[in-house]
This record gives structure tokens, C-alpha cells and sequence, in this order.
């Protein structure tokens, strides 16, 4: 998906694992129109989720990124996502990415993930879980 404002693109496969991101200079009505210079908001912090090979027993994979997109340099610690019931067969680094209770699932153990940072994690689990930035601090 490419437009003049932002350019988004994933592209997930067996030879490629890598995301692209730009955070537009102007978003929808619900959001600031210019953040540029303003505070940071759970908008700077992008989710990007997509299929990978399958594990040996036929169990769907699933890719995550995670991103600080802010254009004014701030770090953003307490990402909190909503992610369900969230699970996986195969183990993820808890200090990466873990779920605390019912649709609250924490990133980086709570840690600043700073301008232009990404941690990427991934699970596997007969679907693929929605996940959504619910709440951050900035630092």
C-alpha cells in the first residue's frame, strides 16, 4: 500500500522478513492532523503481523514487529497491546513480549524502545491474534 504521505509495505516469506514504515505527517480526524514537535502518543507505535513457514508439525507461524515511529525523537516506554487470550506453542522471549492478563500483553518488559527502534518476535498458534497498541508512557 503506497500513497504520497506515507508509504507503508510487508513483505513476509521463507526468504524475506522484512518491514518498511514511514509514519504519515497527516493522519485521520480522530488523530493530531501535524504531530511533528508534539508529544508522543500510542500512534507512534506501529504493529506489523504477517504468515511465516509453518512449524515442522503444520502449525501456522506468525511474524510481529513492532515499531517506534515517532518523528520528533522520543522514547516510549509501558506498551501495552491488546492481544486477547494470546499463546504460542513456540516460546517467546518474555522480556520481549508477554501476556499479563485478558487482552493485556506488555512489550520489552516495559522498557523505552527508542526513535526508529524495532523488536520483532515470533509465535505460532492455529490463528493469528489482532493486536493493537492499548496504552504507552513517553519518556
Amino acid at each position: 500500500m503506497a500513497s504520497e504521505g506515507s508509504i507503508k509495505k510487508i513483505a513476509f516469506s521463507k526468504n524475506n522478513r522484512s518491514a518498511f514504515a514511514r509514519k504519515p505527517l497527516q493522519t485521520s480526524e480522530e488523530s493530531d492532523a501535524n504531530r511533528i514537535g508534539t508529544a508522543c502518543s500510542k500512534d507512534d507505535i506501529v504493529i506489523l503481523q504477517g504468515s511465516t513457514a509453518p512449524l515442522p508439525n503444520g502449525i501456522p507461524s506468525y511474524t510481529v514487529q513492532i515499531l517506534n515511529v515517532c518523528v520528533s525523537g522520543c522514547s516510549i516506554s509501558n506498551i501495552h497491546v491488546s492481544c486477547g487470550w494470546f499463546s504460542s506453542v513456540r516460546l517467546i522471549n518474555p522480556t520481549v513480549f508477554r501476556r499479563l492478563y485478558y487482552d493485556d500483553c506488555l512489550v520489552n518488559d516495559g522498557e523505552p524502545l527508542g526513535p526508529g527502534q524495532c523488536l520483532s518476535f515470533e509465535y505460532s498458534n492455529s490463528f493469528s491474534y489482532p493486536l493493537s497498541v492499548s496504552s504507552v508512557s513517553c519518556c
